[in-house]
C-alpha cells in the first residue's frame, strides 16, 4: 500500500471521502472572503451532507469515526477556521444526541431528520458571562403541563443564523425560583419566542455566526428535554462522552489553522528545512496525541473507558502546540508576508482563540493537579 506524504494529505483525503468537493467549492472563494460574516462555508458545508458526518448509518448518516472525525476538522480548520469552529458546535451537539439514542428516547428521529434533511444543530452552553461555569446556566425553565417553558439568553452561539435546531442548557426551577435541575433542551429555530441578535464583535471567526440566542418563554416540549443522571457531566457517561467529543473536536480545529499557517510557509520555499522539520515536530506531534485519544475512545464501545482527564491533557498539549507553532510559523513567513496580506495576523490571531474554549486551563488546573496525585477529576 503506498503511503501518503506531505502535511495535511491524510487529513484532506479523509475530507473528500466523507464531504467531496468540500474544499474545492470552498477553495474557489478568496480565504478572507470565506471567513466574512454569512460568508460560504456553512452553506457549502450543508450542502455537502457534513450535517450527518457523525451521525451512525443506521440512521442515514456518514457514520465517521472519532478518527475520521478529527481528520476531517484538521482539513477544514486549514481551509476556513470560521466553518471549523461552527462545524465543530454541530458535530459536538450531535455526537451527545448519538449517545444518547442509546436509550429510550425519541433521539434517534433527531438524528435520521438531521442526516436526511441536512439540519444544522447549534450548540448553546455558553451564556457570555466571566467566570460562569458552562454547566450552571443561568438560563431558566418552567415546567408546565407537557414540557418547559424556557427563557433567558446564549452567546456566543456558533451557527446563529443558519441553525436549524439549538441544543442548550437550562436550570429548572419550580415555584419560588430555587430549583437547580439542569436540563439539556433541543428546541426548533423556528420556535415561538425565539430571537437572534448580533453579538460577536471581532473579525476574526466572524463568519462561525457566533452570535447571541434569546429564548422569551418558549415551549420546549417533555420528548426534546433530556435530564442529565448527574450534572457534573465527569460522573455522568453519556455526557462524558460528549465532553470528550468536544476537546477532540475544538483541539483538531485549531491544529488545523496552525497548520494552514505553516503549510503557507512550507509553500513558500523559503524557510530552511531545520526550521520546517520543528514545525512538523510540533504539529504533526500533537496531531498524534490527538488520534490516540481518537482511536482509544473508538475503541471503547460500552463507554466504561472514558478518560475525561486524558482528553484535557492532550486538549492542553495541543493548545500549547497551536500557539508555539503559528507565532513560529507566522515569524518565518516574514515580514513582507505580514504587510502584503492579513492571513497571515488573520490566522495568528485565530490559532490563539482555543484558550478561551471551556475549560480553560486555569479553572482546571487544581483538578488536573489533584488528579495527578490521585483525586477524582471533578468538572464543576
Amino acid at each position: 500500500m503506498k503511503t501518503e506524504r506531505g502535511l495535511l494529505v491524510r487529513e484532506r483525503n479523509c475530507l473528500e471521502r466523507y464531504l467531496p468537493g468540500l474544499r474545492e467549492k470552498l477553495e474557489r472563494t478568496p480565504f478572507l472572503e470565506r471567513e466574512k460574516p454569512r460568508g460560504p462555508g456553512i452553506g457549502l458545508f450543508r450542502d455537502a451532507g457534513g450535517a450527518a458526518l457523525l451521525v451512525p448509518r443506521r440512521y442515514h448518516g456518514k457514520g465517521a469515526s472519532a478518527l475520521d472525525a478529527v481528520r476531517v476538522q484538521r482539513a477544514v480548520g486549514a481551509l476556513s477556521p470560521s466553518l471549523a469552529v461552527a462545524s465543530t458546535m454541530h458535530h459536538f451537539s450531535t455526537a451527545a444526541l448519538v449517545e444518547l439514542a442509546a436509550g429510550s428516547g425519541m433521539e434517534w428521529l433527531l438524528l435520521q431528520a438531521i442526516a436526511q434533511s441536512d439540519l444544522l444543530l447549534a450548540s448553546g452552553f455558553a451564556e457570555g458571562q466571566p467566570g460562569q461555569h458552562v454547566l450552571r446556566p443561568t438560563m431558566t425553565a418552567r415546567r408546565v403541563p407537557g414540557g418547559l417553558r424556557v427563557s433567558g439568553a446564549k452567546k456566543p452561539c456558533s451557527l446563529t443564523w443558519s441553525m436549524d435546531l439549538l441544543s442548550a442548557s437550562a436550570r429548572v426551577v419550580d415555584g419560588g425560583g430555587e430549583g437547580s435541575d439542569l436540563a439539556v433542551l433541543v428546541v426548533p429555530a423556528k420556535s415561538e419566542g425565539i430571537a437572534r441578535r448580533e453579538f460577536w464583535g471581532n473579525w476574526v471567526l466572524a463568519g462561525a455566526e457566533s452570535d447571541e440566542i434569546r429564548l422569551d418563554d418558549v415551549f420546549v416540549p417533555d420528548r426534546l428535554v433530556i435530564y442529565p443522571e448527574d450534572p457534573d457531566i465527569s460522573r455522568d457517561p453519556v455526557h462524558a462522552k460528549g465532553f470528550v467529543w468536544f476537546e477532540m473536536l475544538i483541539s483538531a480545529t485549531y491544529l488545523g489553522m496552525a497548520s494552514g499557517l505553516a503549510e503557507r510557509v512550507l509553500l513558500s520555499g523559503r524557510a530552511p528545512s531545520a526550521d520546517i522539520a520543528r514545525l512538523g515536530v510540533e504539529l504533526e506531534g500533537a496531531m498524534h496525541a490527538l488520534e490516540g485519544l481518537a482511536l482509544a475512545f473508538d475503541s471503547d464501545s460500552d463507554g466504561s473507558e472514558v478518560d475525561l482527564a486524558g482528553a484535557l491533557f492532550v486538549r492542553y498539549a495541543v493548545q500549547q502546540t497551536v500557539e508555539r507553532a503559528a507565532m513560529a510559523a507566522a515569524a518565518l513567513a516574514g515580514g513582507m508576508a505580514f504587510i502584503g496580506s492579513s492571513e497571515v495576523s488573520y490566522l495568528l490571531a485565530a490559532c490563539r482563540a482555543l484558550t478561551y474554549h471551556p475549560p480553560s486551563f486555569g479553572t482546571m488546573a487544581d483538578a488536573l493537579a489533584g488528579y495527578l496525585a490521585g483525586a477524582e477529576l471533578t468538572l464543576l
